[in-house]
């Protein structure tokens, strides 16, 4: 998995349905080497720290191998690296491989994997399109966002490469699937609150599913 281009922006409002919107999804491309750190990469400032952003949410990456879909899907002969607003575009970034857990390397920085993005109505406003939002569920592709266990400078042409797969083996795929259908995978859910680093916030929420599911 080699790095091809990374991304930052910073907050600018613009104009959506009629209201000012405050956003940052808008990304540059920008020449390494650049520091990673626990919160983003330099130069990347979040908008919205209610949703976006955190230890979590550190950093955002997208597989480049998914492009081509996107460019017959849009009927657009090309899109640049950063088009989804990530951070970090990868030549394949497989996510039914991937795991939630995982603990990879870039450089000499370490990353872990969080969770899949489900898009809010941003990505609308970066295709001017919120359609997009429904394709993008429907893509298969949600790509990856990070934690930054270990800081460090990264720069186009390092490996991404898995130090320790998590032993519960909750791909992001899987995970991602799993919202769409609504959390109803019992044996999925027990299995994702195994993981020792799931975010809290998501484990609140399948410990919720799981007593709802018993329930019934």
């Amino acid at each position: 998995m080699e790095l091809l281009s990374v991304q930052v922006g910073t907050p600018r409002t613009v104009k959506w349905q009629g209201k000012n919107v405050s956003t940052a999804i808008f990304k540059k491309k920008i020449s390494g080497p650049v520091k990673m750190g626990k919160l983003n990469i330099e130069g990347d400032i979040q908008a919205d720290l209610k949703y976006h952003g955190g230890e979590d949410k550190a950093v955002y990456a997208y597989s480049h191998d998914a492009y081509p879909w996107w460019c017959k899907k849009l009927d657009v002969a090309s899109l640049p690296p950063g088009a989804f607003g990530e951070n970090l575009t990868f030549d394949a970034l497989d996510e039914k491989e991937l795991c939630v857990g995982d603990r990879l390397s870039l450089g000499k920085c370490e990353l872990q994997v969080v969770q899949p993005r489900f898009p809010c109505f941003k990505l609308g406003i970066l295709f001017k399109d919120i359609s997009i939002l429904k394709t993008f569920m429907q893509s298969g592709r949600p790509g990856i966002y990070f934690r930054v266990l270990k800081e460090g400078q990264i720069q186009e042409g390092q490996k991404l490469e898995i130090l320790e797969r998590d032993p519960n083996q909750v791909s992001i795929s899987e995970f991602f699937l799993l919202k769409q259908k609504g959390y109803k995978d019992m044996s999925l859910l027990k299995r994702l609150l195994k993981v020792e680093n799931l975010n809290e916030e998501w484990r609140e929420t399948f410990t919720s599913a799981i007593a709802k599911l018993e329930a019934q």
